[in-house]
């Protein structure tokens, strides 16, 4: 490409970095580190091909201009733990909700696929959710307490235990996205028809209703953040698939970083998940009215902080940056 050409196709975006820069505009560190990996790159090309040129003194002025502010005010704070969860997440995750709606796409119909093929196959369920456990559950059905396996373990060992696993769950979901999303994709369908097929056998059973307003109890913030780790995956499959300006190497690394953040960004509604299922899901005599509260604010919780939250951000950063 001709000097000229480049400028022209750049000469926008640089102005406005560089007006940003001067006027001292009050940018978060990821939306500064966007914007120098941006530039690095544009410099990058400018070094190789027009190395004593003035558009290369140029871009080298305004990236060592970021560098200097990237790194003069990285300074580490006390509160660095809630920053991360009020602002530095939420900030970007509106750039990963096309990977979450497909993840939750993925989950809802596979989901579906389970419930049908329970419905037409008898010996699904079994296969599925394995003898034991349909016989235990069974048992509790005849004995008139269709949720009991809930009462088996002591709170606390049924409250680290499915914390632990369901962080377990939700790093293979962002780890089986090095296979392109493949494997992300895998995991979510597996778990999808697990969840299908068990909620069709409480159906079938007669207690349907029983088992929905006992297991969502917990089952809302779990199957959600499930969800959310397969964005995560999927996020990283993207980077590989669909590097777009970015060399395959370097979108790789920008995937599994924004990945295990949004990883990391579940880890307390898994421990919230756990305490419910341990301490909370096993009262199963609550009045219906104070299950389905909880089934709605753990709902609402979800859809405020991964779906509302980060657009409010956006449109706020819009109206006092301009930067988008």
């Amino acid at each position: 490409m001709r000097e000229a050409a480049f400028v022209r196709q750049n000469k926008d975006k640089w102005v406005k970095y560089e007006s940003l820069l001067q006027n001292n505009r009050n940018l978060s560190p990821e939306q500064l580190t966007d914007i120098y990996i941006e530039l690095s790159d544009d410099l990058s090309y400018s070094k190789t091909f027009y190395p004593k040129s003035n558009t290369t003194r140029y871009l080298n002025g305004i990236a060592s201009g970021l560098h200097q502010k990237i790194y003069s005010s990285k300074k580490e704070s006390g509160n660095r733990f809630i920053t991360f969860f009020t602002k530095e997440f939420p900030e970007q995750f509106h750039k990963h909700h096309k990977q979450l709606l497909l993840s939750f796409l993925i989950f809802g119909i596979f989901t579906l696929i389970g419930a049908y093929s329970a419905a037409n196959d008898a010996a699904f369920v079994r296969s599925i959710l394995g003898d034991a456990y349909v016989n235990m559950t069974l048992e509790n059905i005849s004995n008139k307490d269709p949720m009991a396996v809930y009462k088996q373990a002591s709170e606390i060992d049924m409250f680290l235990g499915i914390t632990i696993n369901n962080i377990r769950v939700s790093l293979m979901a962002f780890s089986m996205g090095v296979l392109a999303g493949i494997g992300t994709v895998f995991l979510l369908m597996q778990n999808a028809v697990m969840l299908g097929s068990f909620q069709y056998f409480f159906y079938d059973q007669g207690v349907l209703w029983e088992s929905v307003r006992t297991i969502w109890i917990h089952g809302t913030i779990e199957i959600s953040v499930i969800i959310i780790a397969g964005c995560a995956g999927l996020v990283v499959g993207k980077s590989i698939l669909f590097p777009a300006t970015y060399s395959r190497l370097k979108s790789f690394t920008m995937g599994i970083k924004d990945g295990l953040k949004i990883v990391i960004s579940t880890i307390p509604l898994f421990i919230v998940a756990g305490f419910l299922e341990g301490f909370v899901t096993r009262i199963t005599s609550m009045p219906d009215w104070l299950a389905i509260l909880i089934i709605i604010s753990s709902l609402a919780l979800i859809l405020f902080y991964y779906v509302y939250y980060p657009l409010y951000l956006l449109k706020k950063s819009k109206n006092e940056s301009g930067l988008y």
